[in-house]
């Protein structure tokens, strides 16, 4: 029997809104099945690509294309343990990263000493231990079971944690000029990550009595640290705060909370440039427009701060991601180190990344 005609419409509308919901900024839509589509084809291609290969078939998990992804990509499909659903690129992902956490002691470094030399090796294992845990606590989170190669992943981060020293409570982390993420202020955004990863494994991990020691300094090292770095890792401070309740004291986060707002451009947006005191290599000038890597970045740290979405400076972020997506599913975003070619591949690194940050901005729920 067909349905009565207004029972119809009432079903059409009742669907529009479910999908505008699930693809709702502070006002508009965005196209969540072209960010995914974007961010798929860009892991295929990292996933083939000669210079990012490791052995056992594996791949090297990076801080602007594969990491991002591994956080936001589950954020694009059902939660409640519907891993079945994950893309290929996913699985390719996640086989990488099992491969290598399965085979830890037996797996190369991605930089060794005897071809870049030291401190590479140690630098290298302390940022795959925690991209590795970071990218399988998010997968976890997604299906609610906290699973034995998880608790693998973050013994091997604690056993890298430092113990002694300035950097007592962080981990080695890889350095090669290239700013934000690979450069002197590197091992503070690794830490914040590493707090982010504990706060998304699921089981209530952070709550072992086992890993109290190492949280301890993990706080310790963040709250330390905090007041030497510039805005960005500030925000990843924010972020890590909010993901791990206690990183950080109340006066502390709303300082930075204060601070990012009055960076916020007028179009809603934020500019990474304004974020530290960066020079490119070549000497190029630093862009200042808005970009989806900060917008999404800072946007997502706000809401995990505990800023609700129509608060005036997340509903301004919100909007501006909402307008800004490109027509291939991206968020622009400009390298801090040079000017590159933006239809290149290793020119898309920073819109991988933003285009990450952007989703998991948008995708951020109340009470976060």
């Amino acid at each position: 029997m067909k349905k009565p005609k207004i029972a119809m419409l009432l079903a059409g509308l009742l669907l529009s809104l479910s999908t505008a919901h699930a693809q709702s900024g502070a006002a508009g839509t965005w196209d969540a099945e072209a960010a995914a589509a974007y961010l798929d084809q860009r892991v295929e291609w990292w996933s083939g690509w000669e210079t990012a290969a490791r052995e056992r078939g594996t791949f090297c998990v990076s801080c602007h294309t594969t990491g991002p992804y591994g956080l936001a990509r589950p954020m694009l499909r059902p939660a409640a343990g519907r891993a079945s659903e994950a893309s290929r690129s996913e699985r390719a992902l996640l086989d990488s990263v099992t491969t290598r956490v399965g085979h830890w002691t037996e797996v190369d470094p991605f930089y060794p000493d005897e071809r870049y030399g030291a401190p590479k090796t140690s630098q290298s294992r302390g940022t795959e231990a925690i991209l590795n845990a970071l990218v399988l606590a998010r997968r976890d989170d997604r299906t609610g079971a906290l699973s034995d190669l998880t608790l693998r992943a973050f013994d091997n981060l604690w056993a890298l944690q430092e113990t002694t020293g300035a950097a007592e409570g962080a981990w080695p982390w890889l350095h090669f000029n290239l700013a934000p993420w690979e450069s002197d202020e590197g091992p503070f955004h690794g830490a914040a990550l590493a707090a982010v990863a504990v706060g998304l494994a699921p089981a209530d991990y952070g709550a072992r009595p086992d890993i109290q020691d190492n949280l301890a300094r993990l706080g310790d090292y963040l709250r330390r640290r905090l007041d030497d770095q510039p805005p960005f890792n500030r925000v990843m401070a924010l972020w890590a705060s909010g993901a791990l309740p206690g990183v950080l004291p109340d006066a502390r986060q709303q300082a930075i909370v204060d601070e990012v707002i009055d960076l916020q451009q007028e179009d809603g947006g934020w500019s990474l440039s304004s974020l530290g005191s960066w020079t490119r290599r070549d000497e190029t000038p630093l862009d200042p427009r808005s970009g989806g890597y900060a917008t999404g970045l800072v946007t997502l740290a706000l809401r995990q701060a505990g800023l609700k979405r129509d608060h005036a400076a997340v509903a301004g972020g919100l909007a501006w991601l909402v307008r800004n997506q490109d027509r291939d599913g991206s968020w622009p975003a400009s390298s801090l180190n040079r000017e590159r070619d933006p239809a290149s591949d290793r020119g898309r690194f920073m819109r991988d990344a933003a285009t990450a940050y952007a989703v998991l901005a948008l995708t951020a729920g109340d009470g976060l």
